[in-house]
């Protein structure tokens, strides 16, 4: 007898792929873990603010900085002063130097050309980097600020002023992320990267009023940093930390969010497009 048989076939069950804001948390995690095992690179960023204003505020701590405000003169404990823009310095350290270089980094030796060949999109990816450097910097800038009040009495800003504090920090590490993104172009491989994005950082940081008070700074100068987004974030900073009649050292005797908020916007949108435009998963010599 001849039994006839129906071939069945099982339907393959095809599970769709995660979007790219989960892909995105799933790479900060990553990110994370990479940037923890990089115990060299994790201890510098962390330590280079803390140590800075150890030693500026030890040095200088006992001296009042004497400032014309207004018809007048104030003084200021040299600590608060210099809070402000270690703060921001901070920021642009865990932002733009470590995106610049670890994008430049991962070009090099062929991690992001194997990323390219997975799910993971150019915007998950850059969420994970953007989350990663969030939380580097909110721990960063936590333990910072807890220095300056603990170790050296920095008096800490009322309630409304956080609310500034919160939106220029998020800002301007937005900002340095997406700067940062569009600068990792610039160095020709992985070893040039560090020599090419460090002495960047450290001229903005001169001229930018981080480690001297603005307005001691020569003219030109002043009017070089303001080009730049490190300037007005360490303002923004200035207008959180320090007293209201300070606003009158600035250099249009305001603090002027409006204007901090358009610059780093604006170099935020330039970062995005340059980033878009010039970002590339393999290297030069690599098609």
């Amino acid at each position: 007898m001849t039994t006839s048989t129906r071939d069945s076939v099982s339907p393959v069950r095809t599970h769709p792929l995660p979007g790219p804001i989960a892909l995105g948390l799933v790479r900060m995690r990553v990110e994370l873990l990479g940037f923890v095992r990089e115990r060299d690179a994790m201890i510098f960023i962390f330590a280079y603010p803390l140590i800075m204003m150890a030693i500026f505020a030890s040095v200088f701590g006992g001296e009042e900085q004497v400032f014309d405000v207004g018809a007048g003169s104030m003084e200021i404990n040299f600590a608060q002063y210099f809070l402000p823009g270690m703060v921001a310095t901070g920021v642009m350290l865990s932002s733009f130097q470590t995106v610049a270089i670890s994008i430049a980094v991962e070009r090099d030796d062929g991690t992001l050309k194997r990323l390219r060949a997975t799910p993971l999109s150019a915007l998950s990816y850059f969420l994970g980097k953007v989350g990663q450097i969030l939380l580097v910097s909110v721990v960063q800038t936590v333990a910072l600020v807890a220095l300056a009040a603990l170790a050296f009495d920095v008096p800490m800003p009322d309630g409304v002023r956080w609310w500034t504090f919160a939106w220029v920090f998020a800002l301007g590490t937005a900002t340095g992320a997406v700067c940062g993104v569009a600068f990792s172009t610039v160095p020709r491989s992985g070893r040039s990267a560090s020599a090419v994005v460090t002495p960047v950082v450290l001229v903005l940081q001169f001229i930018s009023g981080v480690f001297f008070p603005y307005p001691s700074l020569p003219d030109w100068m002043q009017q070089v940093a303001q080009v730049f987004p490190l300037k007005w974030l360490a303002q923004g900073m200035r207008s959180v930390f320090l007293p209201d009649e300070f606003a009158t050292v600035e250099t249009a005797g305001e603090w002027q969010h409006l204007l901090i908020a358009v610059v780093l916007g604006l170099w935020l949108i330039a970062g995005l497009v340059i980033g878009v435009r010039t970002f590339r998963w393999r290297r030069r010599d690599d098609g």
